[in-house]
């Protein structure tokens, strides 16, 4: 870095004293109040002033993401559950299981179609309680949770089917399976009086 003849000015100093003319200073206690003072500007060159045109007007920009939206809630089946006092004589034996049909390994369009005979015929009987096995799914081969995908496919439509219209008249109520009986891969069934 050379060194600045002191005696020599640096060539804006003009503006460097425009500058500081505008400006107050700060007022602290045991400062001192230090005034600019203007020095001459030599007739060089005149400073052209520079006026910008002002800015185009542009149209509005869509922001980035729409805004937020809560997302509507899941067309989920209501939920009927038997009464947990039914459901404790079910899970004890107290009260007698009248029928059981097992879904494993059937595709979705076998299994209502074979749900909704099952149902039929067990109403007509005059039966209360019947059982439903569904599974609880198939696993991945690793229970990492970004590899797994949504298990029991057939435990998760049994709660829409049994509320369709045309068995959503004969069933008064469902809900999980005591582990003697399944446990989360069984659905107790309650039916309507005839």
């Amino acid at each position: 870095m050379s060194k600045r003849d002191p005696r020599r000015l640096p060539h804006d100093f003009h503006l460097w004293t425009a500058v500081a003319s505008t400006v107050d200073p700060l007022r602290r206690k045991g400062l001192l109040k230090f005034t600019a003072v203007p020095l001459p500007i030599p007739a060089e060159e005149p400073v052209p002033l520079v006026t910008k045109a002002p800015p185009r007007r542009q149209p509005a920009k869509r922001p980035f993401l729409p805004p937020y939206q809560a997302p509507l809630p899941a067309a989920k089946a209501p939920d009927r559950a038997v009464d947990p006092a039914i459901r404790r004589k079910v899970g004890r034996g107290r009260i007698e299981i009248d029928g059981r049909i097992d879904l494993h390994g059937m595709t979705q369009n076998e299994a209502r179609a074979a749900l909704h005979g099952f149902i039929h015929a067990r109403f007509s009987r005059g039966d209360r309680t019947v059982l439903v096995i569904t599974g609880k799914g198939a696993r991945t081969d690793n229970d990492y949770i970004a590899a797994m995908t949504e298990r029991g496919v057939l435990r998760t439509m049994l709660p829409i089917w049994l509320s369709e219209p045309s068995l959503s008249p004969l069933v008064s109520g469902w809900s999980v399976a005591a582990r003697g009986h399944g446990g989360e891969g069984a659905w107790y069934v309650r039916l309507r009086r005839a």
